[in-house]
């Protein structure tokens, strides 16, 4: 007797007219009758899941705390630190060059900067979280001019004696004096403190400052992306991953509905070996209808075509239950009586279709036939050949096939 075939959508389908006339255009293409079977309804509820999503509560995203001062892991020096050594050295020669040496018609003296002042600040560099792995060029000419403006506002106007006490340079707030030393007049400290200690240690809250700012912009920035990235992909990540989670926990209520649509057309159907069905599934519709075939008490199958499916992925990392032994590697795992017949069908661009043959094996010691259904390179959206299934007349033809073979 010629029974009809049971077609199975698979995750993210929410529009069951839309999948009857999937359905409807499968039968047409195979000359089948063919019953839908539809379940979107039980999936996934994807309505409120953007609450969970970082950045929609407007709460702040904010950098993690510094690496600790005594010795916590640290990276030498990123690529980007010679850069800003060279802006602040640019920077406070434009300084000294927009400058008034205090003696008509001379330049100003050219900054002299402390001893192992650089060799400090790179070391700083790298306790940095955020500065120190940047490559731009221009968040590190900026980072350079800032730590220039600090060696600038350090000295202060008139802070020392000597030539040129008082005069700014280029708009700073002032360099401070500079003797005939050329070194920093302003620093020496008149009540004997350590002028120089106090100068790196601006340095260094002006650096953590930097970094903090730059993290906190970075974060920001990385958050708006992440928001937008997350909510146009919402519905669909949702929706599968959802059905997949749902399945796998409410699977009796999806596999419910599979045979509530078959005894519809007659509750006889698949209980017996002598009255088998037929079904074509897609995705995880596929993985129903191989957990029903093998189950402790099976939906017996005659003929199982499944495309974009995921049966031996789902067994290989979670043993399936029922009847099925787990693989452990070497020997293929067989497969009841109750599913006679199993050809799947893969495109080499669907990242969610696997094969079969090399996991399982039928009853009777032949392999799952597995078939290489590629999608025409014209007219596809490469990144998604997941849905292409429906639309390609090869998957018609091994449907098609693989019935007709079920009958004999």
């Amino acid at each position: 007797m010629n029974e009809p075939v049971f077609v199975i959508h698979g995750v993210a389908n929410r529009d069951p007219d839309g999948f009857a006339a999937s359905v409807a255009a499968l039968r047409a293409a195979t000359g089948l009758d063919m019953v839908p079977v539809h379940w979107g309804d039980l999936g996934a509820d994807d309505r409120h899941v953007a609450a969970a999503f970082p950045g929609r509560t407007g709460a702040p995203v904010v950098p993690g705390p510094r690496l600790p001062e005594d010795g916590g892991l640290r990276s030498a020096p990123g690529d980007g630190w010679p850069q800003v050594e060279s802006a602040v050295r640019t920077w406070l020669g434009k300084a000294a060059d927009g400058a008034d040496s205090g003696l008509r018609g001379a330049p100003a003296p050219a900054p002299a900067v402390p001893d192992g002042l650089f060799e400090y600040l790179a070391d700083e560099w790298t306790r940095t979280e955020w500065l120190r792995h940047s490559d731009d060029p221009a968040l590190l000419a900026e980072a350079g001019r800032a730590l220039a403006e600090t060696l600038a506002e350090q000295g202060g106007p008139g802070a020392g004696a000597g030539a040129g006490a008082g005069h700014g340079y280029g708009g700073y707030r002032g360099y401070g004096a500079y003797g005939g030393s050329g070194a920093y007049d302003g620093l020496r400290g008149r009540d004997g403190e350590d002028a120089d200690g106090r100068l790196r240690a601006r340095l260094r809250d002006r650096l953590q400052a930097l970094d903090r700012v730059a993290g906190a912009a970075i974060s920001a920035a990385l958050g708006r992306v992440n928001t937008v990235m997350r909510t146009a992909a919402a519905p669909g990540t949702a929706r599968f991953l959802g059905d997949v989670l749902v399945y796998q926990r409410h699977r009796d209520r999806v596999q419910a509905r599979v045979r509530e649509t078959i005894d519809r057309v007659d509750p006889a159907l698949g209980r017996t070996r002598d009255r088998p069905v037929r079904v074509v599934a897609h995705s995880l519709g596929g993985v129903v209808a191989f957990d029903m075939a093998t189950s402790a008490e099976p939906l017996w199958t005659s003929s199982l075509v499944t495309f974009g499916s995921q049966p031996a992925f789902f067994h290989a990392i979670d043993p399936r239950g029922g009847s099925l032994p787990p693989y452990e590697g070497a020997d293929p795992v067989v497969l009841p009586p109750s599913l006679h017949r199993w050809t799947n069908l893969w495109e080499p661009m669907d990242v969610l279709a696997f094969v079969t043959a090399r996991m399982f094996r039928l009853h009777d010691g032949s392999a799952p036939e597995d078939v290489c259904v590629p999608a025409p390179a014209s007219g596809l959206n490469w990144g998604w050949t997941h849905s292409a299934y429906w639309d390609l007349p090869l998957v018609a033809t091994e449907i098609g096939r693989a019935m007709a073979a079920a009958l004999h």
